[in-house]
């Protein structure tokens, strides 16, 4: 299935690819202003969910708040990561050399990405996320850095939760970068900027 999408070609190939990933509600523009404050000569793949939930647009079903459908969740992730598959030769870019930034939903299917399909990605940066599926083995991700922007009072997600990702990548050996601020489930531009600050670290010169 060909995914709603945008593709802004960046001014250095070098970088990875930005794969953008809305939540709830979003669409495909939602976030092409933080990839521009984050990353702004990367690559940018901005993709739209093609699951419509009370007319608000998502990446997989839920059953209720907080209660994924594990098996959709499943579909849609093997979906996602095939039209990335398809998406390289389309646009000739590096398919070894995306990195996700997502946000609330958008980072829940981003780290369902790192749970289920080795080397989909080559880093994250998940706002607000949760654990996508538990009792899996995850992939090696030793060469998958990934940044986890959270908020101490986020009524969505608990930090036990963060946690308990946060936990998981490590066990996977991914080298994880957490920001904490005393917010709750927005999007604060100091968690932006030191996903911005992390991302330089990261992949800008290397």
């Amino acid at each position: 299935m060909k995914l709603k999408h945008i593709f802004n070609k960046g001014t250095n190939e070098r970088l990875p690819v930005l794969l953008l990933l809305h939540g709830t509600g979003g669409d495909e523009r939602d976030l092409l202003p933080l990839a521009e404050m984050i990353a702004p000569e990367a690559s940018v793949l901005s993709v739209k969910g093609s699951v419509n939930e009370n007319g608000m647009a998502r990446f997989f079903a839920r059953l209720r708040e907080g209660v994924f459908d594990e098996e959709d969740l499943i579909f849609r992730t093997k979906e996602l990561n095939t039209f990335l598959d398809d998406s390289a030769k389309e646009y000739g870019f590096d398919r070894s050399n995306i990195v996700a930034l997502g946000y609330s939903n958008g980072a829940n299917i981003a780290a369902s990405l790192m749970y289920h399909h080795e080397h989909a990605l080559k880093g994250g940066i998940l706002f607000h996320a949760m654990v996508p599926r538990r009792g899996v083995s995850i992939p090696d991700l030793h060469d998958s850095p990934v940044f986890i922007g959270a908020g101490n009072k986020d009524p969505l997600i608990p930090a036990d939760e963060t946690e308990e990702l946060i936990r998981n990548l490590k066990e996977a050996k991914s080298t994880v970068t957490e920001y904490w601020t005393d917010g709750g489930h927005e999007l604060r531009r100091e968690e932006v900027d030191a996903a911005a600050e992390w991302f330089k670290s990261n992949f800008v010169g290397k």
